[in-house]
C-alpha cells in the first residue's frame, strides 16, 4: 500500500515538475493555437440568443468567407460536434451553449465565431 501511495506522489511530482518547466507533461497537452484573423464573419440566424427551443431543433447560421475559412465547426457546452448536419437532435433540458466558429481547410480556427445561449424545454 505504501508503494502505490509512492508511486502517486512521484508521478504528482514529475507532472507539477513538466508544468513549471512549460514543458507538455501528456502529449495531447500542445497549446491551441491562437485564432487566425481572416476577415471571415459568422452569424447566427436562428435560434436567437436567449430562446426557447425543443429538444431536437435546426441551427442555422451564415458564413462570410475571409481569406482563408472555409467551413465552420460547432460546439456545444464547449464539445465539438463533429459531422454536425445542421440540426441537434435529443438535447437535454436546460440551458447550452452554441458556439459556430470558422475554420480553414485544414480545421485550423479563425476567428470568426458567435455564440448564443438557448433553453431546451
Amino acid at each position: 500500500m505504501q508503494m502505490m501511495g509512492r508511486i502517486g506522489i512521484m508521478g504528482l511530482g514529475i507532472a507539477l515538475v513538466g508544468c513549471l518547466g512549460g514543458a507538455p507533461v501528456f502529449a495531447e497537452d500542445k497549446p491551441a493555437a491562437a485564432p487566425i484573423e481572416d476577415g471571415s464573419k459568422v452569424v447566427i440566424m436562428s435560434p436567437k440568443d436567449g430562446d426557447e427551443v425543443d429538444d431536437s431543433f435546426e441551427l442555422k447560421y451564415e458564413l462570410t468567407k475571409g481569406s482563408q475559412a472555409t467551413h465552420v465547426h460547432v460546439y456545444v457546452d464547449g464539445l465539438y460536434q463533429k459531422g454536425f448536419s445542421g440540426m441537434f437532435k435529443g438535447l437535454s433540458k436546460g440551458d447550452h451553449k452554441i458556439t459556430v466558429q470558422g475554420a480553414t481547410k485544414d480545421h485550423a480556427l479563425v476567428k470568426a465565431s458567435q455564440t448564443i445561449i438557448v433553453e431546451v424545454e
